[in-house]
C-alpha cells in the first residue's frame, strides 16, 4: 500500500454557483483534470450550490412534462467530451442513450424512451435532465475517490450575496425546501468563505421590460391573466380556461411547448392518418382546450429541423466563409490597427451568401433538374464561377451576376431571397382571416414536404448551410474579430433572428402536431407584425395584426412565449443583483458606431477563462463566468456543446469549463496566493 501524502495546508475551496449542465461541465473538468496531474501539494474542497436538482437545474428538471422536448436531436449536445476510457466519469448524451443509461437507475418510462429512441430522435427535455444528473453524479464520485480531494459537497441553497475578502470571497446563501415551481427559503443564512469561484447561474428570473410591465399591472387591474415569461415547466398550466379564446405572443421554441400543454397536456390526442407531409395528423380533442390564437413578428412559426440525424449534415461544405482567412486577414490590419476588426455585412455576410446560394442551387440541380433551361451541372458551374469572380472587399456585384444567371438559365426555381426567407408574408396583406389561415397552412405543409425530404431538399440544405456558417460566425465573435457596431446593428439586428427562425426550430413531429390543430380549428394565427393592447372599455386583452383585414380578436389571457430576458440589467436574481449593486460586477459594455457605449447583455469579463470584471474595470482574481451570462463576450451561449467537436469550436462550453477547471487547480496549488482585489 502508497503511503498516504500530507498534503499540509487547510484545503482550497472552489464554490460551484449553479449545478445546471454548466457547473456539471465544471465538476466534470476538474475530475478529469485531476487525473491528468501528478503532484498536488494542497488539497481542494469543492461546494456547488442549487436550489434545484443538480445536474438537470433549472430548465432540463426530471419533474417536468415529458410532452417537453428538445430542438435538438440526441447525438447532438453533451456536457462532458465524448467518453474514450471506462474510467472517464463524463460521457455524450448520444453515447449514454446507446449504454442504454449506463448504470443509471432508471425509472420504466426513462428506459422506455432510451429504448425507442435513436441518434436522430427528439428527446424530452427531463429524459436529458436525467442524463445530466448521471453525469454530475459520476464526477463527484470521480472526484471524491481522489486523494487530493477533501469534500465534496451539493448544497440546495440560494446563493444570495457574494463579497470579497483580502485572501479570498465570503458566500452568503439560503437553505431552500426544494418544492416547485418557487423554492422557498426555509432556513437561516450560512456562509462560506471561498478561494475560487465559479459562476455557472444559467437561467435565471428577470424583471419584465417596461413593455411586459405595462401589460401586467393593466392586465392586474382589469382581473385578466396575463402569463409573463417564463420556464414552460414552471407555468401553472392549470390556471389557463378551457373552452376560452387565449392569445400567445411567440411563435418560437416556447409556442409549441404552450401549444401541447394546451392540448395533448389536457388529454387530447394525435392519431396518423398517412396523408403525406404536412396532413399526417389529426386531433382529437377533449372540450379542455382553449382555443389558442397566436402570432409572431414574422407571422409564421420557426421552420422545423430536417429529418436527418446530424445537427448539420456532413454534406454541408462552406466554400468561400473560411474563418482562417478572416482571422489572417484581421491579424494583417492589426499589424497597423491593433484595434481593427470586420464588418459582418462587409466581410462575412457576402462570403457565407454565396456559401448558401450554392448549396440550394446545387442541391436542386439534383432534384429538381427540369427547372433548369441548360444541363444542371453546367449551370452549377457557371453560378461557381460567377461566385468565384474575385471583386473589391465588399462588393455585391456578384450577387447581381447571380441573379442573371438564376433569371435566364434557372427561371422555374427563381432567386432564393435568403434574408428575405425571415419575413415570408412581408409586406403581404390578407383580405380575411380564412386567406391568412390559408397561406399559414400552406406554409406549414411546404415546411413538412422540405422536412422528410432532408438533404435531398434546396431550402433545408440551404439552410443547414447558414447554420454552419452560424457557427463560424460564433467563434468570429467569441474571438473578438467582428467590431461592436457591427454586432449590434448586423449581427444581433438582423442575421441572429433570421438564423434562428430557419434554424433552430422544433422537430417535424411538432409541425404535425400544428398543422392538425389548426385544422381542427383549435389553432390560430393572428398575422405578421401583431398588436397586442387592452381594450379599457371592455376589460379585455386584443390582436390584431395590420396585414390582414379583419376585426381583433378578443380574450381574457395572453400568454408570452418567450424565456425570460437573459440580460444581467435586467435580472431579478438576488445574487447578480447584489454584485451588480455593489460594483463588483458590471454588464459589459459595447460600442455603437457612434462611439457611445451600449450595456451588453452579459457581465464584463476578461480572458479565458473568464475572469468577471468589477464596475472599476478590474478582474477579479478567481471568479469565473460560465454559460449565458458571457452572452456578451460570446454568442450563442444557450447552445449546448456539441458532442466530438473540438473545444475552441462548437463544443466551446465544454473548452471553456475546462480552462477554468485548469485554472483553478493550478492556482490551488500556488503557494501564498493572495487576493489583490
Amino acid at each position: 500500500m502508497s503511503e498516504k501524502k500530507n498534503f499540509g495546508r487547510e484545503p482550497y475551496v472552489i464554490a460551484i454557483v449553479g449545478a445546471g449542465p454548466r457547473g456539471t461541465s465544471v465538476l466534470e473538468r476538474l475530475a478529469a483534470e485531476l487525473r491528468r496531474t501528478q503532484s498536488h501539494s494542497r488539497k481542494i474542497t469543492v461546494v456547488v450550490y442549487d436550489v434545484h436538482d443538480p445536474g438537470a437545474g433549472h430548465v432540463w428538471s426530471t419533474a417536468q412534462s415529458r410532452l417537453f422536448l428538445m430542438n435538438t436531436p440526441a447525438g447532438f449536445p453533451t456536457v462532458a467530451p465524448v467518453r474514450t476510457h471506462p474510467d472517464e466519469p463524463g460521457l455524450s448524451f448520444d453515447q449514454w442513450r446507446a449504454a442504454g443509461g449506463d448504470g443509471a437507475a432508471l425509472s420504466s418510462v426513462e428506459r422506455t424512451e432510451l429504448e425507442q429512441m435513436e441518434r436522430g430522435s427528439y428527446p424530452p427535455r427531463a429524459l436529458y435532465g436525467r442524463y445530466l444528473r448521471h453525469v454530475f453524479d459520476g464526477s463527484v464520485a470521480a472526484l471524491r475517490s481522489h486523494e487530493a480531494v477533501s469534500e465534496v459537497r451539493f448544497e440546495r441553497a440560494e446563493v444570495t450575496a457574494l463579497h470579497r475578502g483580502e485572501a479570498d470571497y465570503l458566500l452568503q446563501a439560503h437553505p431552500v425546501d426544494g418544492t416547485r415551481p418557487h423554492p422557498r427559503r426555509s432556513g437561516p443564512e450560512f456562509e462560506l468563505r471561498a478561494d475560487a469561484v465559479v459562476l455557472a447561474l444559467g437561467h435565471v428570473s428577470a424583471r419584465l421590460n417596461p413593455s411586459q410591465g405595462a401589460m401586467a399591472q393593466a392586465a392586474d387591474d382589469a382581473g385578466l391573466l396575463y402569463q409573463g415569461p417564463n420556464v414552460p415547466g414552471d407555468v401553472a398550466w392549470d390556471k389557463v380556461p378551457g373552452g376560452e379564446t387565449v392569445l400567445v405572443r411567440g411563435l418560437g421554441l416556447n409556442f409549441f411547448d404552450v401549444m401541447v400543454a394546451l392540448t395533448v397536456g389536457r388529454g387530447g390526442q394525435f392519431n396518423e392518418i398517412n396523408g403525406g407531409p404536412g396532413r399526417a395528423l389529426e386531433y382529437w380533442p377533449t372540450g379542455r382546450e382553449p382555443r389558442i390564437v397566436a402570432a409572431s413578428r414574422r407571422g409564421t412559426p420557426y421552420r422545423a429541423k430536417s429529418c436527418i440525424e446530424d445537427f448539420i449534415p456532413d454534406s454541408v461544405r462552406l466554400r468561400y466563409l473560411d474563418s482562417e482567412v478572416l482571422v489572417q486577414r484581421v491579424a494583417e490590419a492589426r499589424m497597423l490597427n491593433p484595434e481593427a476588426t470586420v464588418r459582418f455585412d462587409a466581410h462575412v455576410w457576402p462570403l457565407l451568401h454565396r456559401d448558401v446560394l450554392l448549396a440550394y442551387y446545387r442541391t436542386a440541380a439534383r432534384r429538381h433538374p427540369s427547372r433548369f433551361e441548360v444541363d444542371p451541372d453546367e449551370f452549377v458551374d457557371m453560378l461557381t464561377d460567377a461566385l468565384d469572380a474575385e471583386h473589391q472587399a465588399g462588393s455585391q456585384v456578384w450577387l447581381q451576376e447571380a441573379r442573371r444567371l438564376v433569371g435566364e438559365l434557372a427561371p422555374a426555381m427563381g432567386f432564393l431571397d435568403v434574408p428575405g426567407l425571415g419575413h415570408p408574408f412581408a409586406e403581404q396583406g390578407f383580405p380575411s382571416l380564412k386567406a391568412y389561415q390559408k397561406a399559414v397552412m400552406e406554409y406549414l405543409e411546404y415546411d413538412a414536404i422540405s422536412s422528410v425530404e432532408g438533404e435531398k431538399d434546396p431550402l433545408k440544405m440551404a439552410i443547414a448551410t447558414l447554420n454552419a456558417g452560424r457557427m463560424i460566425v460564433k467563434d468570429l465573435l467569441a474571438e473578438g474579430l467582428i467590431s461592436d457596431e457591427s454586432r449590434l446593428a448586423e449581427v444581433q439586428g438582423w442575421f441572429e433572428p433570421l438564423v434562428e427562425g430557419l434554424a433552430s426550430g422544433p422537430p417535424l413531429q411538432r409541425i404535425e402536431e400544428l398543422a392538425a390543430l389548426a385544422r381542427a380549428k383549435v389553432v390560430e394565427f393572428i398575422g405578421p407584425d401583431p398588436e397586442f393592447e387592452i381594450d379599457v372599455p371592455t376589460g379585455m386583452f386584443t390582436a390584431s395584426s395590420p396585414w390582414v383585414d379583419a376585426p381583433a380578436y378578443t380574450a381574457r389571457t395572453l400568454i408570452e412565449a418567450m424565456m425570460p430576458a437573459n440580460r444581467v440589467l435586467q435580472t431579478d436574481s438576488p445574487l447578480l443583483r447584489q454584485l451588480l449593486d455593489d460594483g463588483l460586477a458590471a454588464a459589459f459594455t459595447m460600442r455603437n458606431d457612434q462611439g457611445e457605449p451600449i450595456p451588453g447583455q452579459g457581465l464584463d469579463v476578461v480572458g479565458e477563462p473568464y475572469r468577471m470584471v468589477d464596475a472599476r474595470g478590474l478582474a477579479h482574481r478567481a471568479i469565473f463566468v460560465l454559460g449565458l451570462q458571457l452572452s456578451s463576450a460570446q454568442w450563442g451561449t444557450a447552445i449546448a456543446a456539441q458532442a466530438g467537436a473540438p473545444l475552441d469550436g462548437a463544443a466551446r462550453t465544454l473548452g471553456d469549463a475546462q480552462d477554468i477547471a485548469h485554472e483553478v487547480l493550478r492556482m490551488s496549488q500556488v503557494k501564498d496566493l493572495v487576493q489583490p482585489l
